[in-house]
């Protein structure tokens, strides 16, 4: 029988399963962020229009979020260390038909596959995380899960810059299905699963909630809403930020880059930042509400206006650093929404509930790259095609961060849904 521990306590090797999972997460943004890297040649060998391309960029979530449904219900009842290792298997794989010749429809399948097999990444390793930390001290560790998509950024922007500059864009593609089975083969040996699972007692303690209440809830509504506008800054940062260094700004490849790296440095220290000043204002009485509901929606409202700044300044460093600043503080939304929707969402649910949050609010990743794409095509030229786009973006960003202000009540929420539960079951009586 598996040992509970207390509420206070963080069980043996749950650091170790964190940095297993980081680097999951690491894998999983740097098979991203290759389209978009190398969009300059893929679209220079393949012919490709920025229509085209686009719809590359968002073919990548065409199954994105059916998969994080349908696999966040499976983690309900599978262990999370198989299904985790089932998506890496997938990951891996999809890659390695681009190192030959292909074509646009052999790419756009591969990325389809691929979209699919990572489309509950986060959301399954943060479920997983949350098997091996009390609620109270889940901020961190999902900081510092989030930071594997910067870092997966980071690190690999600089090694697959220089193989896309030096060899090819296909064998950028090769070296992740590698990559990937090396992480496969380490989660393998050392992968398990938490300990801080719900016993029959405490499912008896912590009774169901019909689904229907919980995804109408306004927490988990504005959940949704808040990271729908940061997901679509992220997407148009995967997809199309390089390609605006190099046809939009007139950068070389190699310089773009190394630029394409700011983003993810200055969003990784705004998510480590968030995740450290959310569990210091807990510690100190804050409730939920300000310490991560206000914490994670305000930063998009400033990115926003940040962003809506873009058109009005010459093109060059400023308008990098615009673009860099407005972008990367979305980030602290990622870090404070699971553990808010893990504060009213029962145990034996939670999985699926993150899950179908990380369904809804990645579809901005399906819309965002092929509206860039139209308006780039359709545009006087590119670059007034890019500040359309980013211009689009800056409302989407200050729309959400609203919302999110508006609905992100997580420390009542629990109260309400059972409010709303005694008296759906008194019309019943």
């Amino acid at each position: 029988m598996t040992t509970q521990s207390t509420p206070s306590e963080t069980p043996k090797g749950a650091w170790k399963i964190t940095f297993l999972l980081f680097l999951f997460m690491l894998v999983n943004f740097a098979d991203k962020i290759v389209v978009g890297l190398g969009g300059a040649p893929i679209m220079d060998e393949l012919k490709l229009q920025p229509e085209q391309f686009g719809l590359l960029g968002s073919s990548f979530f065409f199954l994105f979020s059916i998969s994080a449904i349908v696999v966040g219900f499976i983690v309900n009842r599978v262990a999370t260390r198989w299904v985790l290792l089932a998506m890496a298997l997938i990951w891996s794989l999809a890659q390695f038909p681009m190192v030959g010749t292909v074509s646009f429809t052999t790419l756009l399948i591969c990325r389809i596959i691929l979209g699919a097999g990572e489309g509950p990444a986060f959301s399954v390793a943060a479920h997983a995380i949350y098997k091996w930390f009390p609620d109270e001290k889940r901020t961190l560790p999902t900081a510092i899960l989030s930071q594997g998509s910067a870092f997966g950024v980071i690190l690999a922007v600089p090694a697959l810059n220089w193989i896309i500059v030096n060899h090819s864009w296909h064998y950028a593609f090769g070296a992740l299905g590698v990559v990937g089975l090396m992480w496969t083969l380490a989660w393998l040996v050392m992968g398990k699963e938490g300990p801080l699972v719900q016993t029959a007692a405490m499912a008896a303690a912590d009774p169901a909630i019909p689904y229907g209440r919980l995804l109408t809830s306004r927490t988990f509504l504005g959940c949704c809403a808040a990271t729908f506008g940061a997901y679509w800054a992220l997407s148009l940062g995967l997809t199309w930020f390089t390609p605006f260094i190099v046809k939009g700004l007139g950068f070389s490849q190699q310089d773009a880059g190394w630029i394409s790296v700011l983003p993810w440095v200055f969003g990784a220290t705004i998510v480590l930042l968030t995740g450290w000043i959310s569990q210091v204002m807990m510690a100190r009485g804050y409730t939920t509400r300000g310490a991560r509901g206000v914490l994670g929606s305000a930063p998009l409202i400033v990115g926003g206006l940040i962003l809506a700044v873009l058109p009005h300044v010459a093109p060059g460093a400023l308008m990098i650093a615009l673009l860099v600043v407005g972008s990367g503080l979305c980030g602290s939304i990622y870090v404070v929404c699971p553990p808010m929707l893990g504060e009213f969402t029962p145990v034996q649910q939670r999985g699926a509930v993150i899950a179908i949050y990380g369904a809804i609010y990645t579809l901005a990743g399906m819309i965002a790259p092929s509206v860039m794409g139209s308006v780039i095509q359709h545009a006087a030229t590119p670059l007034d095609g890019y500040m359309t786009g980013f211009t689009i973006n800056a409302v989407v960003l200050v729309a959400s961060g609203l919302l999110g202000l508006l609905l992100l009540w997580p420390n009542t929420e629990r109260a309400r849904l059972a409010a709303g539960e005694e008296t759906a079951q008194a019309k019943f009586a």
